[in-house]
């Protein structure tokens, strides 16, 4: 199941820096975060769905690259970020 408007909307307003903000580091993990719960629950059902474990990978890898920008820039956000999301770094 895809997110919904109103799921991506709750969660861009929790991690968003200012009132306007959707595209910070934060707020593109945090949503990053929920399509990779979300296919990894997908993937538990049906396990040789080979095309979306390549693009849960390809999540997972972005999703791992904005983490090591948040904490190379901003060691403080990046410990709240994962702190938020229950990430294990």
């Amino acid at each position: 199941m895809a997110s919904t408007k109103e799921r991506n909307s709750e969660i861009t307003q929790k991690f968003r820096r200012k009132e306007s903000d959707t595209g910070s580091p934060e707020v593109q993990i945090a949503l990053m975060t929920e399509r990779i719960n979300q296919l990894t629950e997908h993937m538990r059902i049906h396990k040789k769905d080979h095309a979306s474990r390549r693009g849960l990978l390809g999540l997972v890898s972005k999703r791992n690259g904005m983490l090591n920008y948040l904490r190379i820039n901003d060691r403080n956000k990046y410990v709240a970020v994962i702190g938020k999301l229950g990430l294990r770094k």
